[in-house]
């Protein structure tokens, strides 16, 4: 060969292997995509290759950039990073698929027909319900369970509150752990009426039905846990807070996983337990790419709507009742000690004034200037206004915005007028902290996190209740919701690098929405619907 004739296949071989283009296995173009970055920005098109976002940018150029397995026209939609619901009940829901559905009764009839109906279709020997609520009733007291006695004498009910924090039970239930009105307990209520027990316990005497009727089977449990991947994905989540679980089902969750059935991303907090405290403490967090073990969740007090939440001064609709704390100080304390001594991150349940303060001051005096902890106060309800000097990135705030839409028909009843304003109060916790950590608490609430958004931001009910919205000047903005459903609660779990935005080397979690929810009508915004759902570039769900 001579000299012309090499250097011209030299010149052709470099424009060969100058021309040869990376490979990407997704493209996503003619979209409207908020990346939730630093800046806020939006971008038209990205590509995605191994599960992360690979780049950001005009389709264009993307095309001439990379060789594209496959393409996904958009057709002009909003494209947000998959949300994080940070602080919601993943098992529970899928627990609750298997039993008896009370959320939306009005009255305690129709909570009867639903248990006989259900009772007539699946025959078990204990049956078990949640979701009911007193505060939605003509009648707004606790139940009694006289009815239940009657219509099953023989066969344990037990029915809970739609917070958790209450439980109804008949006599046969009763019976079966050995209440009376003798049996002792700390931190809630056995009710007595006349002398009589009512069927009405209030937190930790729940305990004790909750060790029987927690006590099923593991296709059961792994039944449920894929019920509510399901329902999970269909609202547009990724990634889920489950507040509350134990080793066993900690480690289903991780088997599941590893047998890319469960695909869905679990920031798992662990419940205040010794079994759960003694492993995990000794071994230190356990992380995948789907599953994350880095905290403990402990409850403070218990609810307002049970009247369970510690307060200050007493309630304003019950005098001389202040509510209780679950667990006595001096063990929250050395929990809370012990904790700060290994790499966990802390997340207390706090809804009355009290408990907040009393997680709060506690947090503060162990933590002082250990930086990037990033403990977390579980709801953040009802603040005392000299307390929320302690918030900050280092003590954040984890709230759930439907709770305010829920609660506002009767939180003043409870709080009074003054007190009423530290409570729901999102935009002032958001301006202490810097951020604010949003989720559902489902089963508690709906699913649903166009609900969280549109509580967040209008502070209404979707019958536009109150004109005005309540308390709207603690409403947030459209911005700091999305951030918070997204980036902010990445960051309460440690895992803002990896994912809760549209960047470049993060998990390619992100939803196709049927509207764009940073601009439409507010009032729209609860009949969103997610077209698909893609969890490390792979579509998991499709509307």
């Amino acid at each position: 060969m001579n000299r012309i004739a090499t250097l011209l296949l030299l010149s052709f071989l470099m424009v060969s292997c100058g021309s040869q283009k990376e490979k990407a296995d997704l493209l996503i173009f003619n979209a409207s995509i908020y990346t939730v970055d630093d800046e806020f920005s939006k971008a038209s098109a990205f590509t995605v290759k191994d599960g992360k976002f690979q780049e950001v940018g005009d389709v264009e150029i993307l095309r001439d950039k990379y060789d594209i397995y496959t393409e996904v026209d958009a057709e002009g939609k909003a494209v947000f990073p998959g949300f994080i619901d940070a602080h919601a009940h993943f098992y529970g829901l899928g627990m609750q698929q298997q039993r008896v559905d009370l959320t939306g009764t009005k009255s305690f009839e129709e909570v009867v027909t639903r248990i006989v109906e259900f009772q007539q279709k699946n025959p078990v020997d204990f049956i078990v319900g949640r979701g009911w609520d007193q505060n939605d009733w003509e009648i707004k007291e606790f139940p009694v369970k006289d009815t239940l006695d009657r219509l099953f004498p023989d066969t344990p009910v037990a029915i809970t509150r739609i917070d958790g924090h209450a439980m109804l039970v008949n006599q046969a239930a009763l019976d079966k752990v050995n209440i009376t009105t003798e049996t002792k307990f700390e931190g809630g209520d056995i009710e007595q009426k006349n002398g009589e027990l009512t069927g009405i316990l209030i937190d930790n005497p729940m305990i004790l039905i909750e060790k029987i009727t927690d006590d099923i089977d593991i296709d059961t449990k792994v039944e449920s846990l894929m019920d509510a991947q399901e329902i999970s994905f269909s609202y547009g989540l990724t990634t889920v807070d489950d507040a509350g679980l134990d080793k066993e089902i900690v480690e289903i969750i991780d088997s599941l996983n590893n047998s890319e059935v469960l695909k869905i991303r679990i920031y798992a907090m662990l419940s205040n337990t010794k079994e759960n405290l003694d492993h995990y403490l000794e071994k230190g967090p356990y992380k995948t790419d789907r599953l994350n073990v880095r905290s403990v969740k402990f409850y403070g007090d218990g609810a307002l709507g049970s009247r369970g939440a510690a307060l200050k001064e007493e309630y304003s609709d019950r005098p001389d009742h202040f509510g209780a704390l679950l667990s006595p100080v001096s063990e929250f304390k050395a929990t809370a000690a012990r904790i700060a001594k290994s790499e966990f991150q802390m997340n207390t349940h706090a809804i009355g004034d009290s408990a907040n303060y009393l997680v709060l001051k506690t947090y503060d005096s162990l933590l002082g200037d250990r930086k990037d902890r990033r403990w977390r106060v579980e709801h953040s309800q009802v603040i005392d206004e000299k307390d929320f000097k302690y918030f900050s990135k280092n003590i954040i705030p984890s709230v759930q915005p439907t709770h305010a839409t829920s609660d506002m028909y009767w939180a003043e009843d409870r709080l009074g007028e003054e007190r009423i304003r530290g409570a729901y109060a999102y935009k002032k916790l958001l301006k202490q902290a810097g951020i604010v950590a949003l989720g559902t608490d489902f089963p508690v609430e709906q699913v649903n996190p166009f609900l969280t958004f549109y509580a967040a931001v209008d502070r209404q009910d979707t019958k536009n209740y109150p004109e005005g919205g309540f308390m709207k000047d603690q409403a947030l903005s459209r911005e700091e919701t999305l951030k918070g459903m997204t980036i902010w609660a990445a960051y309460s779990n440690f895992e803002e690098k990896e994912k809760g935005s549209i960047e470049p080397g993060k998990f390619a979690d992100f939803i196709i929405l049927d509207r764009d929810i940073m601009k439409v009508e507010i009032d729209s915004v609860p009949d969103t619907k997610v077209i698909s759902t893609f969890v490390d570039g792979e579509q998991v769900y499709k509307n």
